[in-house]
């Protein structure tokens, strides 16, 4: 088998993974992912896709990540590595479907606008 290349990105972050037959080894960055997300959450996030398809320990992942905090990373990487699944095993579409797992959070940070404070926040209106 030949690696297989997805993205996932969210909010300002992008995840670029090369998923192949494996032991489960998981490279964010030339890093072991425990070390990169040093928080279980965001390790748990990670790991969430394998879970749900039930392929934990068979694949390496080498991710390169870019831009954005920690969470965002680690969702945009939980995006790429379910993408990758059902390029592999496309009959995996429903359960991760189904856990919200596919669906690109399309949220991001709303520009500041001229004449304001911040985004949508307004200075302090005086009738007198």
């Amino acid at each position: 088998m030949e690696a297989i290349n997805t993205i996932g990105r969210r909010k300002t972050a992008k995840a670029r993974i090369y998923l192949n037959e494996g032991k489960g080894q998981i490279t964010v960055n030339q890093k072991d992912y425990r070390e990169y997300f040093p928080e279980d959450r965001l390790r748990y996030v990670i790991e969430q896709p394998f879970k749900l398809a039930g392929v934990e320990g068979k694949f390496d992942i080498r991710a390169n990540l870019d831009g954005g905090g920690f969470k965002g990373q680690a969702e945009a990487l939980c995006l790429a590595i379910a993408r990758a699944l059902i390029k592999i095993d496309p009959e995996k579409k429903p359960v991760l479907k189904s856990d919200g797992l596919l669906t690109r959070d399309p949220r991001k940070v709303e520009r500041k606008k001229p004449g304001r404070p911040k985004a949508r926040k307004r200075f302090q209106f005086s009738k007198r």
